[in-house]
C-alpha cells in the first residue's frame, strides 16, 4: 500500500492529486521551482521540496532532481500529473529504478504511444514526410506532449520552414523534446476523445466520449461529456478503437485516445498516456475519482468487469489569465479574489492573493458543471461563470460565457474552427455602461466636501476609467440628499454597494477596489488620472511587448536602419510556455531596435520602432 506520494507537477493538477490522496490517507510531497515558492500546491501538500531555478527545463523537467526529492522526502510513489514529464518513458523508468511506485502506464506503453509519430505507425498510419502543395493545409505538431504547444497550421509551402522551426523551439521548451511532424489538417472536424482506464488483470474500460472542439491555439477551452450528437454506431466504433489501442501496448492506468470526427468518420490523432486536463467531466458523468482509480490500479487492485453507468452531462470551462481580443495575450499580476457560486466544481491551483507569474501556463482554474441534461449543464456553467468573483488580471471569462450561449454551441453544431469564425464577434466589447458610474460613486462615498447646508449647487466631480479597451468619463455631484448623477437616480451608494434606478429598474452593483484596479460585478476597470500624462505617448510605429516574457529570438541580421516589410516577423517572445511573434506594423525602416535575446520584458516595454518613409 502506498503511504507517501510525491506529485511531480504544479498548480491545479498537483492540488487535485493532493486532494484525493488526503481523502485516502496518503501523505503527499510537493516539488516547486523558485517561481512557485509558497504556491498553493506547496501549501496543501504535507511537505515540499525545492527545485532550484524557475524555467521548466531547470525544475519540473529535471527527472533526476524529482527522483532525488522523492527519496529524500521518504515517498514510495510518484504521480506525474499531466504535462511536463508525464509522458516521458525515461522518467518512468527512473522512478521504477529507484524502487518507487509509478502512477502511470508502463514505460514501454509510454514509449509506444507518447510519441505521436510512433503511435500513428502502431495504428497503421504514417505522418507526412515530404509536404507538397497538394497536401495543404497541414498541421505541424510536436511528437511529444500536448496542450497546443508546438503546433502550427501551414496553408502555404513558404510558411512550412518557419512553422517547423517555431514548433521545434516551443516543443523543446515545454517538453524537452524537439521532434515535430506534419499531418493533414481537417478544417471543420470535431475533436472527440475516449477516456481509457486499464488494470493489470486484463480489464480495459472505455469511459464514454468527450467533445473538446472549442480550442484556441490548438489548446482546449471548453470540454464536455458525453460528446453530443454522435450516432450509437460511431460511439461504439470510437470505443472499440480506443480499447484496441490500449490493448496493443498492454496499457495500464488512465489514458485518452483522441480522434478527429469529420463527415461521420473517426480519424485517429493520438493517445495521451496520462491523465487529461479535462478528466473532471468524465468523473462527474461516471461518478468516479480517476486519480483514486490510478492509485488503486498501481497498488494492484482489479477493476470491475464493467464500468459504472453514465449519468447526465458535464461541461468544463478553462479559465485563463489572458486577453482573447488581443491574440490571447497572457496576463500577469495578483489574483485578489477567485470564487464561484455553489453548485459547480472548481479545480484550481490559486487562492486569493496569489501571484500569476510569467513562467507557466496561464490557466487559473477549471469550472465544471454537471446536470441531468446538456442544456441544463450549459445554463448552469454559463450562469456560474457570469456571477463568479474573479478579481485580478484580465481573463477569458466573458468569452467563455458568450461561447456557452452561442447558438452554434447550444445546438451542438460546433467544430474546431469555432473561434476562427466567431472570435471577433465573441470578443466585441459589451461592457455595462453604468459600471464606471458605480465605481465612481463607491469611490466618492464618505468623501463629501460638505460640512453642512449649502444654497450653492455643487460642481460636478469627474472620474475617468479604462474599461474594455476604451476610456470612460463619468460625472456626479454631492447634494444635500447624497450623491447624484445625470440620467439615473442613486438609491444607495457606499464603498461596496451601489444601487441605481435606471428607467424604473433597480440595478445593484458590488464594487471592490484594489488601488486603481476596480471590479464592478463582472466588469474590470482601471481608474485613470483626471489629466493624462502628455509625456506618455509612443512614437508612431513603436512595437511594445504585449505581455511579460522573454525575448527568445530577434530576426537574423536585423539591425537599425534595415528596411522591413509590413507583417515581417521581427521579434519572438516566450511567455507562459508559448511563443508570440512580433511583426512590423508597416513597411518602412527600423529606426530603433532595443530588444535583445534573453531580455526579460514587461508589458509596454519598447522593443523596436518602424518608421514609415516620408511621402
Amino acid at each position: 500500500m502506498i503511504q507517501t506520494l510525491l506529485v511531480a507537477n504544479r498548480g491545479e493538477i498537483a492540488c487535485r492529486i493532493v486532494r484525493t490522496c488526503r481523502a485516502a490517507g496518503i501523505r503527499t510531497v510537493a516539488v516547486h521551482s523558485d517561481a512557485d515558492d509558497n504556491a498553493l500546491h506547496t501549501r496543501v501538500a504535507d511537505t515540499a521540496v525545492r527545485l532550484p531555478g524557475a524555467a521548466p527545463a531547470e525544475t519540473y523537467l529535471r527527472g533526476d532532481l524529482i527522483v532525488k526529492a522523492a527519496l529524500a522526502a521518504g515517498a514510495d510513489a510518484v504521480h506525474p500529473g499531466y504535462g511536463f514529464l508525464s509522458e516521458n518513458a525515461d522518467f518512468a523508468r527512473a522512478v521504477l529504478g529507484a524502487g518507487l511506485t509509478w502512477i502511470g502506464p508502463p514505460p514501454e506503453a509510454i514509449e509506444a504511444m507518447a510519441s505521436k509519430t510512433r503511435a500513428k505507425r502502431l495504428m497503421g498510419l504514417e505522418p507526412l514526410t515530404d509536404v507538397t502543395e497538394a497536401d495543404l493545409p497541414v498541421l505541424v505538431k510536436a511528437a511529444a506532449g500536448g496542450g497546443g504547444r508546438g503546433m502550427r497550421i501551414v496553408r502555404r509551402l513558404d510558411e512550412l520552414s518557419a512553422a517547423l522551426e517555431g514548433a521545434r523551439a516551443e516543443a523543446t521548451s515545454a517538453f524537452g523534446d524537439g521532434e515535430v511532424f506534419a499531418e493533414p489538417y481537417l478544417e471543420h472536424g470535431r475533436h472527440v476523445e475516449v477516456q481509457i482506464l486499464a488494470d493489470t488483470h486484463g480489464t480495459v474500460w472505455a469511459l464514454g466520449t468527450r467533445d473538446c472542439s472549442l480550442q484556441r491555439r490548438h489548446q482546449k477551452v471548453i470540454e464536455e461529456a458525453p460528446a453530443p450528437g454522435l450516432t450509437d454506431a460511431l460511439t461504439e466504433e470510437l470505443h472499440t478503437l480506443a480499447v484496441r489501442a490500449a490493448r496493443a501496448v498492454d496499457y495500464v492506468g488512465a489514458g485518452t485516445v483522441e480522434f478527429l470526427v469529420a463527415d461521420g468518420r473517426a480519424h485517429f490523432l493520438e493517445m495521451n498516456t496520462r491523465l487529461q486536463v479535462e478528466h473532471p467531466v468524465t468523473e462527474e458523468v461516471f461518478g468516479l475519482d480517476l486519480v483514486a482509480e490510478q492509485i488503486r490500479i498501481a497498488e494492484g487492485h482489479a477493476l470491475d468487469e464493467q464500468p459504472p453507468r453514465a449519468r447526465g452531462h458535464a461541461i468544463e470551462a478553462r479559465l485563463y489569465a489572458e486577453d482573447p481580443a488581443h491574440d490571447w495575450a497572457p496576463q500577469t499580476g495578483t489574483l485578489h479574489r477567485l470564487a464561484v457560486p455553489a453548485g459547480v466544481r472548481l479545480d484550481t491551483g490559486y487562492t486569493d492573493g496569489d501571484t500569476i507569474g510569467v513562467h507557466y501556463d496561464p490557466m487559473l482554474a477549471k469550472v465544471i458543471a454537471h446536470a441531468p441534461t446538456r442544456a441544463e449543464a450549459v445554463r448552469r456553467l454559463a450562469g456560474a461563470l457570469e456571477s463568479a468573483e474573479i478579481h485580478g488580471p484580465a481573463t477569458n471569462r466573458d468569452l467563455l460565457v458568450r461561447s456557452l450561449r452561442h447558438e452554434e454551441f447550444t445546438a451542438a453544431r460546433m467544430d474546431t474552427g469555432f473561434y476562427d469564425r466567431h472570435l471577433t464577434a465573441l470578443t466585441e466589447p459589451a461592457p455595462d455602461p453604468y459600471a464606471p458610474l458605480a465605481a465612481a460613486l463607491a469611490d466618492a462615498h464618505g468623501r463629501s466636501r460638505f460640512g453642512g447646508w449649502r444654497n450653492l449647487p455643487a460642481q460636478p466631480q469627474v472620474k475617468r476609467y479604462a474599461m474594455a479597451g476604451q476610456e470612460h468619463e463619468v460625472r456626479y455631484r454631492h447634494t444635500r440628499e447624497g450623491l447624484a448623477a445625470d440620467g439615473v437616480r442613486v438609491l444607495h451608494a457606499d464603498a461596496r454597494l451601489v444601487v441605481l434606478d435606471v428607467d424604473g429598474v433597480e440595478r445593484r452593483y458590488t464594487v471592490t477596489a484594489y488601488g486603481d484596479e476596480v471590479h464592478v460585478g463582472a466588469t474590470r476597470l482601471t481608474a485613470l488620472p483626471r489629466f493624462p500624462d502628455p509625456t506618455a505617448q509612443l512614437a508612431p510605429g513603436s512595437l511594445v511587448a504585449p505581455m511579460p516574457g522573454t525575448v527568445v529570438r530577434v530576426a537574423e541580421g536585423l539591425e537599425e536602419g534595415a528596411a522591413v516589410q509590413a507583417g515581417q516577423p521581427l521579434i519572438w517572445l516566450e511567455a507562459m510556455k508559448m511563443q508570440h511573434q512580433i511583426s512590423a506594423p508597416v513597411t518602412g525602416v527600423l529606426s530603433s531596435l532595443r530588444a535583445k535575446t534573453g531580455q526579460q520584458v514587461e508589458p509596454g516595454t519598447l522593443l523596436a520602432v518602424v518608421q514609415e518613409p516620408s511621402s
